[in-house]
């Protein structure tokens, strides 16, 4: 496994990071812990939950199973650096929010820290991320509420997601008039099909110092052999959301079809060139993957170690071109 610094940090962190949305919903417990004893036994040390995982009636389901993987000890809750989210709405799907019972207003980020220290089973979270931009609640709030976290102890460091670049900016000038830290990483949707990242997103966070992890990196599927997967059939072949909405399409199909055409010409798996070609991006410290078994996360480890040669790179490029440059990508 491959280290590297998380953003402007001294934290060294794996180049996969462990994504947990699956445990629980589609992973069961065992399995769960089984995924994270073989992340941790290659390496992985950086996993991502958020108190929201588990989904409708279970949420926070995810993070208890984190946390009685945790408590089996060995060491396993010293050797993780542990992301977590706050923002979202904690009550059951269709119950509306108790007032104060979500987003980023100081006593719910005091409430919320509380609930996912308890479901982890940890005294501290090494990351606490928002998990959305919350307009209503100004940033000295904020890092008032996170200041007198990380004095506590409960919280080493803050990090965002999905964020715009100027919320990037704003939250960070607004910490360095207060004397806090900042933003140290921000969690984007950000792969090989969609590119818009690098237009605001990435410079901003390269510019205050954060590492981008970016999310979702096979685009829900669609860069993982989807059309393949299709044409050979069976159980489970079928792509579904954001796959299936983008095959539909027959510009973007074809899209598709070059990718894996020339990921087969190289001799290469298409999952594994998305992930390591992420790797070699500016400012991305790496990638989430969300493994449902011990054979996804292996096809996830191995794109580490995978150099991707430049014509093949050119290639990627000619296939989904970026937008270029900011601020030329918005003028011309």
């Amino acid at each position: 496994m491959e280290y590297t610094q998380l953003g402007r940090t001294g934290l060294k962190v794996s180049r996969l990071v462990l994504g947990t949305m699956n445990f629980g919903p589609q992973t069961d417990e065992a399995d769960s812990h089984t995924i994270m004893d073989a992340a941790l036994g290659a390496g992985v040390n950086f996993f991502d939950t958020a108190n929201v995982y588990g989904w409708g009636e279970n949420k926070g389901r995810t993070e208890e199973i984190v946390g009685s993987w945790f408590a089996k000890g060995g060491g396993r809750r010293d050797k993780v650096v542990l992301g977590t989210k706050v923002y979202a709405n904690m009550a059951p799907d269709g119950d509306g929010a108790w007032p104060n019972h979500d987003k980023l207003s100081a006593v719910n980020i005091r409430r919320a820290v509380d609930a996912s220290l308890k479901r982890l089973g940890t005294d501290y979270i090494d990351l606490y991320q928002f998990h959305h931009v919350d307009r209503a609640t100004p940033w000295d709030e904020i890092w008032q509420a996170i200041d007198v976290l990380v004095q506590q102890g409960k919280i080493l460091y803050a990090g965002s997601s999905n964020h715009a670049g100027w919320h990037i900016a704003q939250a960070n000038e607004t910490a360095a008039r207060r004397g806090s830290y900042g933003l140290v990483s921000e969690q984007c949707l950000y792969n090989l099909a969609e590119r818009r990242a690098e237009m605001e997103v990435i410079p901003a966070a390269q510019g205050y110092g954060l590492g981008v992890i970016p999310w979702s990196p096979l685009h829900g599927g669609l860069l993982g052999g989807a059309i393949r997967k299709e044409q050979e059939g069976g159980s489970g072949r079928t792509a579904s959301g954001r796959a299936a909405d983008t095959l539909a399409d027959p510009t973007a199909r074809a899209q598709i079809q070059a990718y894996e055409d020339v990921v087969d010409k190289n001799g290469l798996e298409p999952g594994e060139v998305a992930l390591a070609w992420l790797l070699t991006r500016p400012g991305v410290t790496g990638p989430i993957v969300g493994p449902r078994t011990t054979d996804q996360l292996a096809s996830a480890l191995r794109a580490v170690e995978l150099t991707l040669p430049d014509e093949l790179l050119r290639s990627l490029d000619e296939i989904f071109p970026g937008p270029g440059p900011s601020p030329e990508a918005f003028a011309w």
